[in-house]
């Protein structure tokens, strides 16, 4: 909300994008929220939160074989949701804004009918930003790089514990970013 409105008051002519990243991040939630309040009635679901997050080619032998068997049972509510997931995951695999639309309603229409109420709620959320959505089909636009410069300046902000001055968390902003070189020649 806030990025959205500081764009609506300063770039009143930008068209506001959801990158795939952070759509992903949304419905990974949900996963895990339906994973949370269904453990306590499931109790081989304890320690299973990276079974239903990773993608499937980055989980090793035993944990592909235990998700495989915790998907068999049909009435586990978080093997459902998982389902939600890798249908949605598979949606932006897609480069059409027409097709990609087509099957995105298709998916929010089964994911509000969902007894799931984080996936429902993940569905109104794509919903209310519809338009931010379907864009990302078209420009592919992702911030993930920004992301990633901000992990790095935060990392490097917090082993210093603070800088003397603005100017000096600016010089090392630069420093980490622009990967220089400043070994010795040998």
């Amino acid at each position: 909300p806030a990025f959205q409105k500081g764009a609506a008051e300063h770039l009143p002519n930008a068209e506001i994008t959801f990158d795939r990243f952070h759509l992903m991040k949304l419905v990974n939630e949900a996963v895990d929220d339906v994973r949370n309040g269904e453990v306590l009635t499931q109790p081989n679901l304890k320690k299973t939160r990276w079974l239903w997050l990773k993608n499937d080619c980055n989980l090793k032998v035993k944990q592909k074989e235990k998700l495989q068997a915790l998907l068999k049972d049909q009435n586990l509510k978080t093997a459902q949701a998982y389902q939600f997931r890798l249908t949605f995951q598979d949606i932006f695999t897609i480069k059409n804004r027409h097709q990609g639309a087509t099957l995105l309603k298709a998916w929010l229409e089964n994911a509000r009918t969902s007894d799931l109420p984080p996936i429902v709620k993940v569905a109104y959320t794509i919903m209310n930003h519809w338009d931010g959505v379907l864009r990302w089909f078209e420009s592919q636009i992702t911030n993930g790089i920004l992301e990633g410069f901000n992990s790095l300046i935060q990392s490097a902000k917090a082993k210093a514990r603070g800088y003397r001055t603005h100017k000096n968390f600016i010089n090392m902003a630069y420093l980490i970013l622009g990967k220089l070189d400043l070994r010795l020649p040998t």
